[in-house]
């Protein structure tokens, strides 16, 4: 049974608990080797370098890649930053200047492609469906005009949905664009093959994959060559993409997260979707008209991003059920809260988008924590529409 007072932690798309397993593979890296890893001159750095390129095959065998193809960044953001940006600022003023991506993107990607069509190329944003995913045909049509870079992400990080990266990516190829994903929500809890899905640019975190925050990586395609401008000048690390100290004990800890993630990530999935519908069914059959957003097919095993009927508002709900731990579909600018963007993509008016929770069942979550948490936020929207 859960412990009365104990958090419901129904929130890991936001982030994951590290593994404790994780947590040991580090441990030594902090106390007794915590040498420079590239002090190769002594034995202890040699020990570092050693263990951040073992940590970079890990990285790799995850995702389909070489390690000589992982570049070790300090999270998606900067990853998906160095793809976007890097690509674009290397072509330059080249034919190809036109950068396609969706509208329910991650801030970084639309923010990315936003900063470089101040810098004169040209960003189409494509709508989705109202089930969140991505018409093909508006893809293949955006791809008449002479493309430089797709990025679609692997999996929505509010409403789940995964888009179709195999088709996605022979599109793109067949028009002789880039194409980049980011796969933060991705990489572990669906299978990522880097080769198959015809990827140029690949980006993830390690604090979504049960992994320390602070790291991350970008898998970069060597043949063909794709070429970047790194964003910022340095020492020339990480094939000169990514300058400065790699931080062995965070690296170490992506790897292992990683390892740990190819072996057990499909079965995490398998139970994690059985806890998904433990949570469901009892959320539904004592909150009637509750519906879930997004492909109820196409969709990672542990999102449920669900609009609660009655017209209640999600903070008031997250307040009436402080012992659960998830998040709202909306992003808190100030004093005021903005209905989310992809759930406005997907056609939810704005009282319904405020309406709205994300809940993201995760490899530590319990059967019993599903159970309790559905009949605690149950019992929440009761108690809110009486009140309203």
């Amino acid at each position: 049974m859960t412990r009365p007072n104990r958090p419901i932690y129904l929130d890991n798309h936001a982030t994951t608990p590290v593994d404790p397993r994780v947590l040991a593979a580090m441990r030594p890296w902090w106390e007794e080797n915590f040498a420079n890893p590239h002090s190769v001159e002594h034995g202890m750095g040699r020990a570092a370098e050693e263990a951040v390129e073992e940590a970079r095959g890990h990285v790799g065998a995850l995702i389909g890649a070489s390690p000589a193809e992982v570049v070790f960044t300090s999270g998606a953001t900067e990853a998906n930053n160095i793809a976007i940006k890097g690509a674009a600022r290397f072509a330059g003023a080249g034919e190809r200047r036109r950068i396609i991506t969706v509208a329910t993107e991650h801030k970084c990607v639309l923010e990315s492609v936003r900063d470089l069509e101040a810098e004169g190329f040209e960003a189409v944003v494509l709508p989705v469906g109202s089930d969140g995913l991505l018409e093909l045909d508006a893809l293949r049509a955006a791809l008449e005009v002479p493309t430089l870079l797709v990025s679609v992400m692997a999996v929505n990080n509010e409403i789940g949905v995964t888009q179709p990266l195999a088709e996605i990516g022979a599109l793109a190829k067949a028009a002789g664009a880039l194409f980049h994903s980011d796969a933060a929500q991705g990489a572990g809890r669906i299978p990522l093959d880097v080769a198959a899905l015809r990827l140029d640019l690949l980006s993830l975190s390690g604090h979504k994959i049960y992994g320390p925050k602070g790291i991350g990586a970008l898998y970069v395609r060597r043949r063909p060559r794709v070429r970047l401008q790194p964003l910022f000048s340095g020492g020339g690390q990480e094939r000169g993409l990514r300058s400065g100290t790699l931080p062995a004990p965070l690296i170490v800890g992506l790897g292992e997260a990683a390892r740990i993630a190819a072996i057990e990530g499909m079965l995490d999935a398998g139970r994690i979707a059985g806890q998904r519908e433990v949570f469901l069914r009892r959320l539904r059959a004592e909150v009637p008209g509750l519906r879930v957003n997004g492909s109820q097919e196409q969709r990672v095993a542990g999102n449920t991003n669900l609009t609660f009927p009655g017209g209640v508002d999600a903070q008031a709900l997250m307040a009436a059920a402080p012992q659960v731990c998830v998040s709202t579909g909306s992003a808190c600018s100030s004093a005021a809260v903005e209905p989310s963007y992809v759930l406005r993509a997907i056609g939810l008016p704005d009282a319904e988008a405020r309406a709205t929770l994300r809940v993201g069942i995760g490899r530590f979550t319990s059967p019993a924590e599903a159970d309790q948490a559905a009949a605690l936020l149950a019992a929440a929207w009761h108690t809110v529409t009486k009140q309203e």
